[in-house]
């Protein structure tokens, strides 16, 4: 079965499943005594969860991904909805590196799964990803506009279930997505709504914070985002980021080191991603608005993961 999610307008079909799923997992939860205490036992270490639809989308919020797991020893894991296979169209760079035919459609579809799964697995490391999750969808969606891009091939009640089971399993504490503007790659718009949905199942007190992140150069990017009115789910707490993290804040021997240096190991693993090299030292700040759908007490709590965050970084 698959569900189709064009653009940035879900079907009424996507809409109808989506409910029924929201209220029969929910159901589920509840009869399965998932939902019962506290989200974390005391001394947990704290968890996080990315989910992307692309290798590479990890670059968003690469810097507070170090920070959480290589800094504050946070567990980190990440699912990938698409293999990744349409990113052929600057990988002739890498074709050298690989020993492979890269850069055409028929090539780029055949190779580029597995070395885009090994590429993320290496910048995984080193962000200290813990697990990762590959679903392994079709990446079939190029579009002239990467914002129209679609997933009608994608299975959609197939990621739903599998994140739902995974957040009742895991108990993230929060969960990192891409922000879902009319103007994103529609996959990553379809990701996050999918990431959403599968929070909104669970209790309120057993949701984590979500986050819709962007990465930006001081002037640039998303001035302001509230939501998409066609999908009331991405609604968010406030129009404004609730954290804005400095990926070249300084430190280490003379300040002569940053977040910075990080984001650009991890642009360096994408090696067949050929324009993406071109993002080195491009993008100041990771900038992560709140979602409404986030768990009880969210605002405390994303007050205290932002003090976290920036808790001796010089900020």
């Amino acid at each position: 079965m698959s569900t189709r999610l064009p653009g940035v307008w879900p079907s009424v079909g996507l809409l109808v499943f989506l409910l029924t799923a929201h209220a029969q997992t929910s159901s589920l939860l509840r009869a399965a005594g998932f939902l019962d205490g506290m989200r974390a036992k005391s001394g947990d270490q704290p968890k996080l969860l990315i989910v992307v639809a692309h290798p590479d989308d990890e670059y968003m919020f690469a810097a507070t991904t170090y920070r959480l797991a290589r800094e504050l020893h946070w567990v980190a894991d990440q699912v990938v909805i698409t293999d990744g296979e349409s990113g052929y169209r600057y990988a002739s760079l890498a074709e050298a590196i690989y020993g492979k035919k890269l850069s055409g459609e028929r090539e780029g579809h055949a190779n580029l799964s597995a070395i885009r799964k090994e590429e993320l697995l290496r910048a995984a490391k080193i962000l200290g990803i813990r697990k990762h999750y590959f679903l392994d969808q079709k990446d079939l969606g190029f579009s002239v506009s990467p914002a129209d891009a679609s997933v009608e091939n994608w299975d959609q009640p197939k990621i739903l279930k599998f994140l739902s089971n995974l957040l009742v399993r895991e108990r993230y504490d929060i969960v990192l997505t891409l922000l879902p503007t009319s103007e994103t790659h529609g996959h990553h718009r379809a990701a996050t709504i999918l990431a959403l949905n599968a929070v909104a199942a669970l209790e309120e007190n057993e949701r984590p914070l979500v986050f819709g992140a962007e990465a930006d150069p001081p002037h640039g990017g998303t001035q302001r985002f509230s939501g998409l009115p066609s999908v009331p789910m991405t609604s968010t707490v406030a129009d404004q980021p609730v954290i804005r993290f400095d990926r070249n804040t300084s430190f280490g021997f003379h300040n002569a080191l940053s977040y910075q240096i990080v984001v650009n190991w991890v642009i360096a693993e994408h090696k067949s991603q050929g324009l993406f090299q071109t993002d080195t030292g491009k993008d100041e700040f990771e900038r992560l608005w709140l979602f409404k759908v986030s768990g009880k007490n969210a605002a405390s709590r994303a007050d205290e993961l932002r003090r976290d965050l920036l808790a001796n970084t010089g900020h």
